[in-house]
């Protein structure tokens, strides 16, 4: 039985359940899959490297932050044959988020709203789940940490949390990713701003090389921005990046637009709009991101990826690597090998 068949059967049932509690029982149930092996009778994507940041991706389609935010499920979620796995967000400190519920299906338009608000047990904790993770232990592959700050930190301090973040994660990441595009931490996007993004990624940089240093190795930083940016700001976003010399940018996370699911039941929640209706938005942003930053770092395409044809307009678009979330939830992992054999067959 392929693993498309065999996810259209579950489905249903996990589809008739509240999004975040089928979230819960997904995630523990692939890990005791991985566990006893059944993972391994799935067809994987073949190899298909692409250096990237220095780094070897085994192929380009990577899984997005946001799935598993403290790092309990890497070796279950490495076994669906991702090139990378990105886990997180991460915080200093455990948070619960915003209250239930705060995840909501539109499946007429193949999207998901949430507005999880970051919950997660904090630094610490995340670092020893990647610590116990064969994944790490064995340098299976490329694993990507992405870091926030917390809720009630004022935005004035926002550097802070991701400086100690980042002094936390550094040494088990393969890359790390800055998040400041989430919409569900107040203020979180003013850090987009031009005088706001340089002063933070000032100070990352200074701490990055000063890591590189202490630890004797050189871990990449990402930078992951919104959708809901302008030409401006696009510029100058570009133009920071390549004056700090930070590695890529993430293009891009969820959007607070509704216009694609006006009417639909769940379209006016409050949160980030991910899936089909972020598709064409994400491709706009990396389009003009290629056009300002040329080959000089590279673009991971994220948005709205629901098939092989998807991963393939994004890689046309000006992405280097892709990386999926909402279109797993609705295809299964059936679509981490279908985006791979597209991208392979496009080159």
């Amino acid at each position: 039985m392929s693993n498309q068949l065999l996810y259209s059967l579950v489905r249903p049932f996990l589809f008739f359940m509240d999004p975040e509690s089928a979230h819960d029982l997904t995630l523990p149930g692939l890990k005791r899959a991985h566990n006893m092996g059944l993972t391994r009778l799935l067809p994987k994507p073949a190899a298909d490297p692409r250096k990237v940041m220095g780094i070897t991706f085994p192929n380009p389609v990577g899984l997005a932050a946001g799935l598993d935010k403290d790092g309990r499920y890497i070796d279950g979620l490495a076994s669906l044959g991702f090139g990378s796995i990105e886990i997180g967000t991460v915080t200093p400190r455990a948070q619960a988020g915003n209250p239930k519920p705060r995840m909501f299906r539109l499946p007429q338009a193949n999207a998901i709203i949430n507005r999880m608000g970051f919950n997660n047990g904090g630094v610490d904790a995340f670092v020893a789940n990647v610590q116990a993770s064969r994944f790490y232990q064995e340098k299976q592959g490329v694993l990507g940490l992405n870091i926030g700050k917390n809720a009630d930190t004022p935005i004035e301090k926002a550097a802070d949390d991701y400086l100690l973040c980042l002094n936390k994660v550094y040494p088990y990441a393969s890359y790390v990713t800055v998040n400041i595009s989430s919409p569900n931490t107040k203020n979180l996007r003013q850090l987009q701003g031009a005088s706001e993004l340089d002063d933070l990624l000032s100070k990352l940089k200074d701490a990055q090389q000063r890591l590189a240093d202490q630890h004797k190795r050189y871990v990449p930083i990402t930078l992951k921005i919104a959708p809901d940016i302008d030409s401006e700001q696009i510029k100058n976003i570009a133009e920071s990046l390549l004056r700090h010399k930070i590695d890529g940018v993430i293009a891009t996370n969820t959007t607070i637009t509704r216009d694609a699911v006006k009417g639909l039941q769940h379209g006016e929640e409050a949160g980030g709009l991910s899936g089909e209706p972020v598709f064409e938005l994400s491709n706009k942003v990396i389009r003009a991101l290629k056009s300002e930053l040329g080959d000089a770092l590279p673009i991971i395409g994220v948005g709205g990826i629901f098939s092989g044809k998807d991963a393939v307009a994004k890689m046309d678009a000006g992405a280097s690597l892709v990386q999926v979330y909402s279109g797993l939830i609705y295809r299964g992992p059936a679509l981490v090998r279908e985006c791979a054999l597209a991208i392979r067959n496009n080159k």
